[in-house]
């Protein structure tokens, strides 16, 4: 629970700013720093975070040691986050990729406290994480994009593979650093709240803002610990908010060509849509009303994160041919693939809600959705063959 500390070891401070000391190892600087050399780092070992958890408050030591999450967030970035709370940092040093690439895996979580009828209590939490995800066994091809790929998200900006909304924010780390060859992207992924709550914070351009510069700063200290060369730059002011808005059944989600059918007009009524061009995915979902969403419609441009969907192009179903694609048709769930100029794009249209013969939005929707998206991005015509039911 937010504020039950897993800690077992001596707590100390380190606080958001202040010059960090020339060395390659975060952890090894942390532990050689005289302030802090009582910090007890084998021994802080919990239920979340496993072992090799470094943890200190903000407020209880002079400003020494690294910054959060592996000695990127400074000052700003902190108040950007918590503003004025009192905030508690635990910190998983990165660990190799067991599979021998140059990416590590850890988390950091951090904590800020607010005064609730006269009781300091938990007031916010954001855990961010360094990780590979999976592209052979299919584990990652369906939580992390209901988080990290959704309509309410907006791109980082030019040259920065990744997205943010108030509540999720990620961006996948350059190949050429990381390696992976065809396995799924090196991301570093920052979110607070619980994903599936729609809350009005998730539009807010400063809390997006707040997340969206974390995880580029987190990401540069992440490519500084593999001495790699480049960093990205610093987003700029992103793309407004989109909430739900009237849908257009000759241009669905904004799509010239995407033309809904007569029998769901009924049953989408809205939708809303990634705001702005560009990134590395393009989202949009449809509803009745306002309520929760039926249906997804997703598009990912950027080759390396549409690996994440490997899996799901050999055993989501039915087999698709098309012009120059393939793709599975599944009940919830339809899948296609093909190479265009910038490289690998998947399609996927995915149904949110009943599955009931009426609402086949898989099968009745996702060859018009390749074709009208296919032509949007410069990558048609594409024809899609569904197989016999």
């Amino acid at each position: 629970m937010p504020g039950e500390s897993p800690r077992q070891g001596t707590e100390t401070a380190a606080g958001n700013t202040g010059p960090a000391p020339v060395r390659r190892s975060r952890l090894g600087r942390f532990l050689r720093n005289r302030t802090v050399r009582t910090v007890t780092v084998a021994g802080l070992v919990g239920a979340l975070l496993g072992a090799g958890v470094v943890a200190w408050r903000t407020d209880t030591l002079p400003l020494v040691g690294p910054r959060p999450c592996w000695d990127s967030l400074d000052g700003s970035a902190m108040t950007a986050l918590f503003g004025d709370r009192r905030t508690e940092v635990e910190e998983q040093s990165l660990r190799p990729d067991p599979e021998g690439q140059r990416l590590a895996y850890g988390q950091c979580r951090i904590t800020g406290y607010g005064e609730v009828r006269g009781e300091e209590r938990a007031a916010r939490q954001v855990t961010v994480h360094v990780r590979r995800l999976d592209a052979t066994f299919g584990t990652d091809s369906r939580t992390w994009p209901a988080e990290f790929l959704a309509a309410n998200m907006a791109p980082l900006g030019e040259g920065l593979p990744g997205m943010a909304s108030g509540m999720r924010a990620w961006i996948a780390l350059p190949q050429s650093c990381t390696g992976g060859g065809d396995s799924g992207p090196a991301v570093v992924d920052a979110g607070r709240g619980h994903a599936s709550l729609d809350l009005d914070s998730a539009y807010d351009p400063a809390e997006r803002s707040a997340l969206a510069s974390a995880v580029v700063a987190v990401a540069n200290g992440v490519m500084r610990d593999f001495d790699c060369s480049g960093a990205y730059p610093a987003p700029g002011e992103l793309a407004d908010p989109v909430d739900w808005t009237d849908a257009d059944p000759r241009a669905f989600c904004g799509i010239e060509g995407f033309v809904l059918p007569d029998r769901h007009r009924k049953s989408l009524t809205t939708t809303r849509t990634v705001a702005g061009d560009g990134g590395p995915a393009r989202v949009c979902e449809g509803t009745y009303g306002r309520g929760r969403a039926s249906v997804r419609f997703t598009t990912v441009v950027e080759p390396l994160t549409a690996n994440v969907f490997t899996r799901d192009l050999f055993d989501g179903g039915p087999y698709l041919r098309g012009t120059k694609g393939r793709g599975t048709l599944g009940t919830t769930r339809a899948v296609y693939e093909k190479d265009c100029r910038s490289g690998r794009v998947v399609f996927m249209v995915e149904q949110l809600k009943s599955a009931d013969s009426r609402y086949r939005y898989t099968r009745d929707l996702l060859p018009a959705y390749v074709a009208a998206e296919a032509e949007r991005i410069g990558c048609g015509p594409e024809k899609v063959t569904l197989p016999k039911e």
